[in-house]
């Protein structure tokens, strides 16, 4: 493609998938298919890695994150992020409306916007003349953390607004987890031996403060814009109409939470309807935020210390009940990790009879020193399975039993053990039944092969027809042992048959996904599909070959040549090779004449972006690293450089000017 043809080809897709990024973000309102998205984005990749100067900071490919961080810089808010006075009954509702009146010396009813009060992160975004300049955290109220790399990852919040936006917006919005994508995430947590996160909220806190900003972008996180800081033009005179604007320049807003109400009743009367729904929503809300719709009258009414005068948080009551552990029951995952599940006595928790709750891993039983037979608070969130948070040992009986950690694995017998450094209890059997349901599932997931229809139901009644003792074995599944199946006619198993062939041809990345290896989540697939181009070149690759990887570290290399090495998965591998499962080669990251090289870019850059310097080194074979060690090759040092240029002289590590780093990257390396 010429160059000419390529920018404007480069601008038609900025502008197509922008679109489509506020359709689908924001409108919640899709035109086209995933499929059709991801083939426009894949072209503009294309064209970006043809045209490295094309990739500019509002290009839509600028969501995978950027280089670690040593530390967030502070941001000073330009106008202060304030706290919400918390109401826990109506009562206090009611003193809210009386003490605006009172204040406005008015008997009229408020108009006030009601907005579901989203149990996630405040963040703030300014964007100078359209485009994202930077995001932080609420911080203390006056000074946050700058983390717009962190921000920029996630789809939800546009890096370009749409026409017509003012010079400066400064966008107040909640960053929050699903909670479907949350309990995903804390069941691949556990399966890696991590600790899982409590809540989505802590999910959520956690992510957005990684240094790592790659690490974020591998995180389900959403936004939600719900106000403004400074604006510099016209804004509408309401809340709710200043909220549509925003949704007209591109941001997320639900307005499908948005109630416009006239008077207390009309507040309270929305508060109860929420309450009634709460569970029904795919994401946790804690109560409802109630604001003064009049911007005018916000602006008379003013703030007191720390809070707004004309908003309040209507907090909903807390989800707890007391019950009594009856038993533990222990679970098995594709990786082996045991976890245990508390029995409960069965108790309505907001409504809804709970019988189980989690209780994680043996470090969390400890902390808490929950006991068979404990009287316990547990606290339920949404879909999310009760936690127990509290034991209430004041109540012990002495016929309490310490929930110890199993010998043997309660599926099948085998020993369990807990390796030095992980949290959960392992299977060691190779043929433990509930493992290889498990990475049955994993394997046909949307994620892995993508085998649609093959659910948990069919993939019960296969390992008890004894069909299936691995994956392989899927894709020599007949139309006869379909039909096996209970409630199987001959149009859903035509369909079943379809998917399970259709899958024969994934990417290499998603085939390795799909393996279930452990500590290979979907990024890692990814570059480890990227570096070595096939499944023979990985399955042949050494520890340190691996370890010659950035991002790849002991416990990842160990893992994955363990893998390989095994005479079980080898054999599966075989097996799937011969039913015609071919994973499609990726293209391969050489080496390079690079290859082993570590840089560390500082100061301020005036001749390509970080992100470009990064993509420049790896293209060669090298790493780009955020600090300065005696692994250390080259650092390239803008204007302004500090401590990172000190230590640079003091380990005698090479510095590179800007001019000096170009000219290697044009000869192709070190000459």
């Amino acid at each position: 493609m010429e160059k000419s043809q390529a920018y404007r080809r480069h601008a038609e897709l900025c502008s197509l998938l922008h679109h489509h990024n506020y359709l689908y973000y924001a409108l919640d309102r899709p035109e086209i298919s995933d499929s059709e998205y991801d083939r426009l984005f894949r072209e503009l990749q294309e064209i970006e890695k043809a045209f490295p100067e094309l990739a500019t900071a509002d290009s839509p490919s600028r969501r995978v994150g950027a280089p670690p961080l040593e530390k967030f810089e502070p941001v000073r808010h330009t106008l202060p992020m304030l706290s919400l006075e918390n109401s826990f009954d109506e009562s206090e509702m009611r003193e809210f409306d009386a003490r605006i009146r009172r204040f406005l010396a008015s008997d009229a009813e408020i108009e006030y916007a009601c907005e579901m009060k989203m149990d996630g992160v405040a963040v703030e975004l300014v964007y100078r003349d359209g485009f994202l300049e930077t995001g932080s955290t609420r911080g203390d109220g006056i000074t946050g953390e700058k983390i717009t790399e962190n921000l920029k990852t996630i789809p939800s919040i546009p890096l370009k607004l749409r026409s017509s936006c003012p010079p400066l917006l400064e966008v107040r919005g909640e960053v929050y987890m699903n909670l479907k994508d949350f309990q995903a995430l804390n069941h691949e947590r556990e399966e890696e031996g991590q600790p899982a996160f409590a809540n989505p909220r802590n999910a959520t806190a956690g992510s957005l403060r990684q240094l790592d900003s790659s690490v974020t972008a591998r995180r389900p996180l959403r936004i939600f814009s719900y106000g403004t800081g400074r604006v510099d033009g016209d804004t509408p005179p309401t809340h709710s109409a200043l909220l549509e604007r925003l949704r007209q320049w591109g941001l997320r807003v639900d307005l499908d939470g948005l109630r416009v109400v006239r008077g207390i009743e009309g507040v309270l009367a929305y508060y109860g309807e929420l309450m009634e729904r709460r569970d029904e929503l795919p994401y946790e809300i804690d109560g409802v935020v109630v604001k003064v719709n009049d911007l005018a009258l916000q602006r008379e009414l003013g703030e007191k210390t720390r809070t707004p005068r004309w908003a309040i948080a209507c907090k909903f009551p807390p989800r707890q009940a007391v019950t009594r552990v009856e038993d533990v029951q222990l679970q098995v995952g594709r990786t082996g990790a045991v976890t245990p599940v508390a029995l409960l006595q069965p108790v309505e928790v907001s409504g809804v009879t709970v019988s189980r709750a989690s209780l994680h891993n043996w470090d969390e039983i400890d902390r808490l020193g929950v006991m068979r037979g404990d009287l316990v608070v547990v606290e339920r969130a949404g879909d999310v399975i009760p936690d127990v948070v509290r034991v209430l040992k004041e109540e012990r009986t002495g016929k309490e039993i310490p929930i110890v950690l199993p010998e043997k694995c309660p599926e099948c017998g085998s020993p369990v053990q807990k390796l030095e450094g992980e949290v959960v209890p392992r299977c060691q059997g190779l043929s433990c039944p509930a493992q290889i349901k498990e990475s049955i599932k994993h394997f046909v997931s949307r994620r892995g092969m993508d085998i649609e229809g093959l659910g948990d139901r069919y993939i019960d009644q296969m390992l008890k027809l004894g069909l299936v003792d691995s994956v392989a074995d899927l894709y020599t599944l007949t139309r006869e042992e379909l039909f096996r199946f209970e409630r199987m006619g001959e149009k859903l198993a035509q369909n079943l048959l379809n998917a399970i062939d259709r899958s024969r041809r994934q990417p290499l990345s998603r085939f390795l996904y799909a393996l279930g290896i452990r500590h290979v989540g979907e990024h890692l697939a990814k570059l480890l599909a990227r570096q070595f181009g096939s499944l023979d070149e990985l399955a042949s690759a050494s520890g340190d070959d691996l370890l010659k990887i950035h991002e790849i570290g002991p416990q990842v290399a160990d893992s994955v040549t363990a893998f390989f090495r095994s005479p079980e998965n080898r054999e599966v591998l075989r097996k799937l090779r011969e039913a015609g499962v071919v994973p499609e080669a990726e293209e391969r990251q050489a080496g390079g004449p690079l290859s082993g090289k570590t840089f560390v870019f500082t100061g301020a850059l005036s001749r390509f972006s970080r992100k470009d310097a990064q993509e420049m080194v790896e293209k060669l074979g090298a790493r780009a690293s955020g600090s300065v060690s005696r692994k250390t090759d080259f650092v390239v040092a803008g204007e302004d450089a500090g401590s990172k240029l000190l230590r640079a002289g003091e380990l005698g590590v090479t510095v590179l000017s800007e001019e000096e780093f170009l000219q290697m990257m044009e000869k192709g390396g070190i000459s």
